[in-house]
């Protein structure tokens, strides 16, 4: 099976421009020039997206996501971040491996926050029904 770009990205075949490097993790600029400032952060360890990652791989891609969005705001000039994910196709993955997009935000960017939606189509008790995990 062939490897994922991020996958020859960490093993440098593919170059990048770092922002942060740990044992676990790495965060580089996107290079889709979308959004200035645009970051992905993804795991060291291929897994496909967050529903297949195991604990600790998550634990160490949050810690990354914390520090670099941190950073973005204590040291960078900005006073937000936007953090994005998608898992699977369905919800708009385009790279099989597990990355968070960080997108730096100052005030009047005119950046959207967030997607617009058209509506539920269901109840909140229909939702509530189907998505809750406690006991009933």
């Amino acid at each position: 099976m062939e490897e994922c770009i991020f996958c020859k990205i960490i093993k440098g075949e593919i170059p990048c421009m770092k922002i942060y490097e740990d044992e676990h993790t790495l965060s580089f600029l996107d290079i889709a020039k979308d959004v200035d400032g645009h970051l992905l952060v993804i795991p060291k360890k291929h897994v496909t997206n967050l529903l297949d990652a195991d604990e600790n791989t998550v634990h160490h891609l949050m810690d990354t996501v914390k520090k670099v969005a941190k950073h973005c705001v204590s040291d960078c000039g900005y006073e937000g971040v936007n953090m994005l994910n998608a898992n699977h196709q369905c919800a708009g993955q385009s790279v099989f491996h597990l990355h968070i997009h960080l997108i730096p935000r100052k005030t009047g960017d005119a950046l959207p926050g967030f997607p617009k939606y058209s509506g539920a189509q269901h109840s909140l008790e229909e939702m509530h029904a189907r998505l809750t995990m406690l006991k009933q």
